[in-house]
């Protein structure tokens, strides 16, 4: 491109009604009305196609699955795709976030209640199994659901009905169960947070998938599909990423995965002025690649649990009554600023409640009580 038009080019332009197919192609139907990577659908790197084809071995079976990866992973993405290579295609594929609903809601939420079965109950209401029956319910951070809920799930599944809240009759339910966590749920079973029973209903299938930095030739595939995605939303025309670009891109650890890659291609597109995005484009934490990456030398790189335990290590050496405290603090905080300063979402990536995380923030002097 002529360096002399590179800050004359429309920033708008119209979106051509060839473009929109081809980003719907990737993935869902409604992807400018939900998160664009929910259509982050990408099969590229032999890790992942190898994962392709155990998905579509399993697929057409009615087997519930457990879907294991970190967080950002896609592991949504998968149950999708699960779902829609399914003989329930055509039926509901509804997800849900066993994190997301206090103890004494999620009852509710996951099997339905009845008219006056506990204040402000003042009709009727199915629950999401009911409401995905014949179809396919994804339960997210299923490591989460209390104790109590994990035996009522158990028996869901073995019983295939339904008894909502407030009622003594039972609704027969025809669905298929993926369930998805960021924890290993053996060493939960261990503690004595998960039972040893359900974890084994849950994982007749085993799916794991492979963080990012795990299959790098998903990086540019996907780069390119947030690139196309965000552009058409923005309204601007091609853009290209440059060869510094994609050498930066690939050589990124992506602790965050394919959520951290969004929101960096997501920045770039804002901050960019030309058609050509360059390294100085790429919003990326100086974090040390190599100690994420595979190695063929003797000594493997430290997984990211190791180097956790090695500077926990280092602080338990030197350690004060405050410790827990601080890495609590510390945690939160991390969280916070990986998520722009979202709440919300921070809590959503930790797995825990937005007032939890707000009274943390609040005690650690990260926010203001009063906003």
């Amino acid at each position: 491109m002529n360096p002399a038009t590179q800050y004359a080019m429309p920033r708008r332009t119209e979106i051509p009604r060839a473009a929109t197919p081809a980003l719907i192609a990737t993935g869902d139907r409604h992807a400018f009305a939900t998160s664009i990577k929910a259509s982050a659908q990408v099969f590229a790197d032999p890790r992942s196609l190898a994962l392709l084809e155990r998905i579509r071995l399993i697929a057409p079976s009615d087997a519930n699955v457990l879907i294991i990866g970190e967080t950002g992973t896609g592991k949504e993405l998968v149950a999708r795709h699960v779902h829609r290579l399914s003989h329930r295609a055509d039926a509901p594929f509804i997800a849900v976030n066993c994190g997301a609903f206090s103890e004494s809601l999620v009852e509710s939420e996951l099997f339905g209640h009845e008219k006056g079965a506990f204040t402000g109950a003042f009709s009727a209401k199915p629950g999401w199994f009911e409401a995905a029956n014949g179809g396919t319910l994804f339960l997210d951070e299923i490591g989460d659901l209390p104790l109590s809920m994990q035996v009522k799930l158990l028996r869901v599944l073995q019983e295939r009905e339904v008894v909502r809240l407030g009622s003594r009759s039972s609704i027969p339910i025809d669905v298929r169960v993926l369930a998805a966590t960021n924890v290993h749920l053996h060493d939960a079973v261990a503690a004595g947070h998960f039972r040893e029973d359900l974890y084994y209903r849950l994982n007749v299938v085993h799916l794991a998938v492979p963080p990012l930095r795990e299959r790098v030739g998903d990086i540019l595939p996907l780069a390119r599909h947030f690139i196309d995605a965000y552009r058409l939303r923005l309204g601007y025309g091609a853009v290209e990423l440059d060869d510094g670009a994609k050498r930066k891109l690939q050589g990124h650890a992506w602790p965050g995965n394919i959520r951290e890659l969004e929101n960096v291609i997501h920045h770039a597109l804002l901050v960019c002025r030309h058609d050509m995005l360059g390294e100085a484009d790429l919003q990326i934490s100086s974090f040390d690649a190599q100690r994420y990456r595979r190695s063929s030398s003797d000594t493997p790189p430290a997984s990211p649990q190791q180097a956790l335990e090695e500077a926990l290590h280092v602080l338990f050496g030197d350690a004060d009554a405050q410790l827990f405290e601080r890495i609590e603090n510390t945690v939160m905080r991390v969280a916070f600023e990986f998520c722009h300063r979202n709440q919300v979402q921070a809590a959503r990536l930790l797995g825990i409640s937005r007032n939890i995380l707000r009274a943390r923030l609040i005690r650690a002097g990260e926010i203001d009580a009063l906003k």
